[in-house]
């Protein structure tokens, strides 16, 4: 495989991490609208003459957005033409293209229009479909499937269904956690775990909200330190499966310990930003698994 395309899917992978943590960044200090409601241009101008720190944020988010959208779709055409050959590539490098812009129309439609916040919610998801597909067309870029023999893992019944529905369940966790951040409920509930308001049902609908993303995120801790339980009982003998969910779990308690930074730390910057890269990483590596299983024998033991 030709060197240059190795180093074209890491930039482009590392520069899809940029753009959803961009996204996040945005999102998180109200820079949605640093541009005004304009859109490519900002306040009417390529580059505006009075510039704040939101104005910053939302442009600096629109170029990068911009150049790794023309890197996601140099990777997607060079890939098509040199590993074609293996049968996810083109569904990939038209996944990966094609769910970039379709975030990048609904960003933009936010700013010209205005979007109901159950609609901006799915920005950050749709973004991160993008990025897990580059990031497998990168790992089959690397041979890595074929590094750990995937042809040759045997993976039961049990574990086929429970990585499916956790991967798809995770999608759930990413949209309401979305949906607390644009409806603004990070911090309707001062406390932890509990939403501290003296009543055992929320109170209102960013109450909810915010203890619905809880109550998914908790699901998906348990779920997936049930599957790593599975991975280490049965498929020591398989590294790939015993590492990689083992890699897993301790995505999901960092996930779940930055959340509750956030409302310890009065949503810090900082945290709610590896909050972000946390649950980005824990999708791809799902992500990965699905590959696997597509590729692996399955036992029907």
């Amino acid at each position: 495989m030709r060197g240059w395309l190795k180093w074209l899917g890491v930039l482009t992978t590392f520069g899809m991490l940029l753009v959803l943590l961009g996204g996040a960044l945005v999102t998180k200090t109200d820079s949605g609208l640093g541009c005004g409601n304009e859109w490519p241009l900002c306040h009417g101008q390529i580059v505006p003459e009075n510039i704040t720190i939101e104005t910053i944020i939302e442009l600096s988010h629109r170029v990068v957005s911009g150049g790794v959208g023309l890197l996601v779709l140099a990777l997607s055409i060079a890939s098509w033409r040199l590993i074609g050959h293996k049968r996810e590539t083109k569904f990939l490098s038209v996944l990966s293209f094609f769910f970039l812009v379709l975030q990048g129309l609904i960003g933009a439609a936010a700013v010209l229009w205005g979007q109901n916040d159950f609609v901006l919610a799915l920005h950050f998801g749709i973004s991160l479909i993008s990025f897990a597909a580059v990031l497998l067309l990168t790992l089959l870029i690397f041979e890595v499937d074929q590094r750990f023999d995937a042809s040759k893992i045997v993976i039961d019944k049990r574990m086929k269904w429970h990585t499916i529905g956790v991967t798809l369940y995770s999608y759930i966790v990413v949209y309401t956690g979305a949906l607390v951040r644009h409806t603004e409920a990070s911090m309707v509930c001062g406390s932890w775990p509990h939403c501290g308001n003296h009543s055992f049902l929320p109170a209102n609908m960013y109450q909810w909200i915010q203890m619905g993303h809880r109550a998914a995120a908790g699901l998906i801790f348990i779920w997936i330190a049930y599957i790593t339980y599975l991975a280490v009982k049965h498929y020591k003998h398989q590294r790939v499966l015993y590492w990689g969910w083992t890699i897993a779990f301790v995505l999901v308690s960092l996930q779940v310990i930055a959340g509750a930074f956030i409302i310890w730390t009065n949503l810090n910057l900082y945290i709610a930003l590896a909050h972000a890269l946390f649950i980005s990483c824990l999708f791809g590596l799902l992500c990965y698994f699905i590959l696997l299983i597509s590729r692996s024998k399955i036992n029907n033991q």
